[in-house]
């Protein structure tokens, strides 16, 4: 009984450090929500697709963003729920979590507008499955907005990187198109692609 009550406590220690660092900008090298949606071309009732959600920091605002759909897909239940709990204290009713890999979207081909995968990329290994299934769900001429922490030198392997450039030819040679290139911090880069 008492390593079970060990147990509970370590998990929640664990889930609380998680979305400390999953929330906080510093932390992540991350822009704001609403300056990263600022720059792409969100329209009232878009259906979006947010990869590895975390504790919903993309999810809740693209659901007041676009009053459409908006698919929240995460590995881990715990963070699921967390952004069920948020989107109860912020009374969406558009948003649906999804417990599921990015190389494995448990959605329809061609049904979403704009998926977007905020540091979290870096963390697959093969890329290419991941992206085309993210390029199958999009529909024709969809948006996908990749966020990520560019590699520089001396970057450890303790924290995995992928170039722009790297991700980019990753990207095209899946069938992407992209169609912007932003460095809005010398940390981190945003392509936006089509398909």
């Amino acid at each position: 009984m008492e390593k079970h009550k060990h147990d509970e406590q370590m998990k929640k220690e664990r889930l609380a450090r998680k979305m400390e660092f999953l929330e906080n900008p510093d932390k992540r090298g991350d822009i704001p929500p609403d300056q990263l949606f600022s720059m792409i071309p969100v329209k009232q009732g878009n259906t979006f697709l947010d990869l590895g959600a975390g504790t919903g920091y993309l999810t809740i605002p693209a659901a007041k963003a676009s009053g459409g759909p908006v698919y929240a897909l995460d590995v881990d239940p715990d963070m699921l729920e967390v952004i069920q709990s948020k989107v109860k204290k912020h009374k969406l009713m558009n948003v649906r979590t999804l417990n599921g890999r990015i190389d494995d979207i448990p959605l329809p081909g061609d049904s979403v507008d704009i998926a977007i995968a905020s540091l979290v990329l870096h963390e697959i290994d093969p890329l290419s499955k991941s992206l085309q299934q993210i390029r199958q769900v999009l529909k024709p001429e969809g948006y996908f907005v990749c966020v990520e922490l560019e590699k520089h030198e001396e970057d450890s392997n303790h924290h995995p990187r992928i170039a722009a450039e790297d991700m980019e030819q990753e990207m095209v040679k899946e069938g992407f198109r992209v169609v912007k290139k932003l460095k809005p911090t010398d940390k981190v880069y945003i392509l936006l692609a089509q398909k």
